[in-house]
């Protein structure tokens, strides 16, 4: 280390350093440990796996282990998981930065090449998706003098505690919160009064970010601490920031940590955006020294609990100066994400959806601790298996047959999901299509009810498309909001980014449990669009953007944003009950079942086809039994068009309209053999049941 004639560290960094040090206490056993393992000749472990919650001091340790490597002559690589784009590659690219180039190359055979050093794998909870390939791929590939540490706020998975060699090889250990003496000690350096370290120590459990925070507190305002009646480490700092927020510099320095709570990141173009660039860089440099602020990749943001209280304040004291702030923040990141593309945009639209974490119809809909902890990719024909098992398992087997056709049909519809094991986590099928085939009609029932509510709501145009969100589930959780964080990147930038998109439709296994979150977004539940496969019923929501286009949309959004109170307006039933969307077996049941019961009116009223299309279209929203009546006449009359078909006619009308008393009766009546009548009577059903089916489908004009 160099330093000046007086024995002061001479650059920034290493006065940096030396304060750091002076602020580190405690953690002596973490310490020995890495010692013991860097300096013998055969270390005990190759992984050290530090795990504890947010502000315990994992970082912090960290960072002592770094200075005592470099002490003894190691090299450091320190990694920051929020850095990399959670892929073998992205990976591979940070470490080839940090070690430079020449070290490492783009391959795993270019580690060989590393020299002995501290490989250190900060905040690893943001690399979950890649446990698996890590612990099998990359770590093997390290050469043996390679050291390496990582510290994330989850245990390590399974496989690290049950794998016999890495059982040996790692050591994990739960970071906690600090002693009584250790916490004395920070209380000291901090230069808490002795007085107050008892109250404090009681106050804050030895949580370092809580003690941290508690000092600055003291530092600004010495009122006693032994007023504070807390008994949580939270509701300290909860305190404890709202104190701090009343004694920051000026009105523009609070504006700026109330932009750091909005936001995501916050970086010096979000604040020359909302506060004007003259007065951002010192903003952002004064924040950037705070205490609970820490730096990533992308820009600086504040600890989780911090960042809470700083933005749920803000909207108690001033809602209105929120809703400002939140307007500029959003509008930043939008203009973002219209100017980028890739991986860029797909983190702007994440900032977008992070923004409304709090927002009551947003956040049961998203496991928002588990995002980032996947990565997709287009599904490969070696993932089709895998994803056909997944379905099958979730669906059944009439699923999986649909799924098999449109992997044939539209395989770039198909992203798969990878995480930490190697299996898939799940995957999701968004087809984009400018017409609907017969063929596809055939194979899925869902594009036959969505081609059909298309057809009579709003066909498309020449060069316009409908965008469906077909499947989505993941392997083991199905529909559920862990699953519906994997989708929601590629669904959204779908529909924002496609032109001449007239349609999106999004369908799912039940309805109801995602009502909240559609009517929030805007999209109308189209139970018409409704469909069954394999026995089970599934239904969907929709948005025709050609009614509502994007920039309407938007504006609507945001204003739903923020508003916190908004809830879905309570669905009112019209005088007509909604239109029902049978399946064609159950339709064909219907038909049998009304010309049976054609001469009891009070049977009919509670037969499906009152709530079919065909009905509706021919006699109205609320059609009665005589209704009913009247278009099974209409189709069995339709067999005298052709002489040959007469036959098929009497014995329907004989059976149904007049009938005999028995069908014995009816083939007599008829001067038939009784099979032959039989015969005539299930032809003319088949027909009658074909020809109410394709006015259902297509609309009166396509009756044969």
């Amino acid at each position: 280390m160099s330093h000046d004639g007086a024995g002061h560290p001479s650059t920034i960094r290493e006065r940096l350093d030396r304060a750091r040090r002076g602020r580190f206490v405690g953690r002596a056993a973490e310490l020995e440990l890495f010692r013991q393992a860097l300096l013998a000749e055969e270390p005990p472990f190759l992984v050290l796996h530090l795990f504890g919650p947010g502000g315990v001091g994992k970082t912090t340790l960290l960072r002592e282990f770094a200075r005592l490597a470099t002490d003894w002559g190691r090299a450091v690589y320190w990694l920051d998981s929020r850095d990399i784009d959670p892929s073998p590659q992205g990976f591979l690219r940070v470490l080839a930065q940090a070690a430079s180039p020449e070290v490492v190359g783009p391959g795993l055979a270019a580690l060989a090449h590393l020299p002995p050093a501290v490989l250190l794998l900060d905040t690893y909870e943001r690399l979950l998706a890649l446990d698996g390939w890590l612990r099998e791929t990359f770590l093997p590939a390290l050469p043996a003098h390679v050291l390496v540490v990582i510290a994330g706020r989850n245990p390590p998975a399974e496989p690290w505690r049950t794998d016999p060699a890495w059982r040996e090889l790692a050591r994990i250990v739960s970071l906690r919160n600090l002693r009584p003496e250790e916490s004395r000690q920070l209380l000291t350096v901090l230069q808490v009064p002795l007085m107050l370290q008892e109250a404090a120590l009681g106050v804050t459990y030895g949580h370092p970010l809580a003690l941290v925070l508690l000092a600055d507190w003291l530092a600004l305002d010495a009122t006693p601490v032994q007023e504070i009646g807390l008994e949580q480490a939270s509701d300290t700092v909860r305190l404890l920031v709202e104190r701090f927020m009343q004694d920051v510099p000026t009105p523009l320095h609070r504006q700026v940590l109330e932009v750091s709570a909005l936001a995501r990141v916050t970086t010096e173009a979000l604040l020359a955006e909302v506060l004007g660039e003259e007065a951002t860089p010192a903003l952002f440099a004064w924040l950037r020294g705070l205490s609970f602020i820490e730096t990533g990749p992308d820009g600086l943001f504040p600890h989780d609990l911090v960042r809470d209280v700083l933005e749920a304040d803000l909207r108690w004291r001033n809602p209105e100066t929120w809703k400002q702030l939140y307007r500029q923040v959003r509008r930043h990141l939008s203009r973002r994400f219209w100017q980028s593309s890739g991986l860029a945009r797909q983190q702007a639209i994440f900032d977008l959806i992070y923004l409304q974490r709090h927002h009551p119809l947003m956040k049961p809909y998203y496991d928002w601790k588990a995002m980032g902890g996947a990565y997709h990719e287009p599904a490969s024909p070696q993932d089709h298996p895998h994803i056909l098992a997944m379905v099958e398992q979730h669906e059944g087997a009439d699923s999986a047959r649909v799924v098999a056709y449109w992997l044939q049909r539209q395989p770039q519809a198909f992203v798969v999901y990878r995480g930490p094991e190697p299996q898939l986590l799940g995957f999701a099928a968004n087809l984009l299509l400018e017409t609907v085939t017969p063929e596809d009609e055939q194979a899925d029932p869902a594009l036959r009810a969505i081609w059909a509510f298309v057809r009579r709501y709003g066909p498309l145009r020449p060069g316009e498309r409908i965008q469906i969100a077909r499947f989505w589930m993941g392997r083991e959780s199905y529909q559920t909001p862990l699953t519906h964080n994997m989708i929601t990147l590629n669904t959204v930038i779908t529909w924002l980014t496609t032109p001449n998109l007239a349609w999106t439709f999004c369908c799912t296994a039940d309805p109801p449990s995602w009502e909240g979150l559609f009517t929030y977004i805007n999209f109308c539940r189209v139970a018409e669009a409704d469909f069954e496969v394999g026995g089970r019923r599934y239904g969907g929501f929709a948005h025709d953007w050609r009614a509502e286009p994007l920039s309407v949309w938007n504006r609507i959004l945001e204003e739903r944003q923020l508003d916190l109170e908004f809830q879905p307006q309570p669905v009112h039933q019209t005088s007509a009950p909604p239109l029902m969307v049978l399946s064609q077996p159950e339709f064909a049941e219907a038909v049998r079942q009304a010309l049976r019961d054609y001469r009891r009116p009070d049977a009919l009223a509670h037969n499906p086809l009152l709530r079919s299309r065909l009905l509706r279209d021919m006699a109205g929203p609320t059609p009665g039994p005589e209704a009913l009546q009247s278009l099974l006449r209409a189709a069995v009359e339709s067999l005298t068009t052709n002489p040959k078909d007469e036959k098929l006619y009497r014995a329907l009308y004989h059976t149904y309209f007049q009938p005999a008393p028995t069908q014995e009766a009816a083939a007599e009546l008829l001067d038939l053999p009784f099979s032959t009548y039989r015969y005539h009577l299930s032809k003319g059903i088949e027909r009658v049941t074909d020809w109410l089916w394709q006015r259902e489908l297509y609309g009166p004009s396509s009756a044969s």
